[in-house]
């Protein structure tokens, strides 16, 4: 019985590195591609609307925050 409490305890160890490497390997590709897609709309000749109100709420904020300093 001692065996198997030791064999069930390094198996759920190896189980849970296991299952969180493979979710944040998963949330890792999601963020790769979704940054990927950003490059690729901020160097296409025709900006994205959806870009160009971005871009502009960051100035925004930028200059809000250089004001306040």
């Amino acid at each position: 019985m001692l065996a198997f409490g030791r064999a069930a305890f390094i198996g759920l160890c190896f189980g849970l590195i296991w299952g969180i490497g493979c979710s944040l390997v998963l949330l890792y590709s999601i963020y790769l591609a979704g940054y990927r897609k950003a490059v690729k709309d901020s160097l296409a000749a025709k900006k994205v609307e959806r870009f160009i109100h971005m871009l502009e709420q960051i100035k925004a904020q930028r200059a809000e925050k250089a004001g306040t300093k």
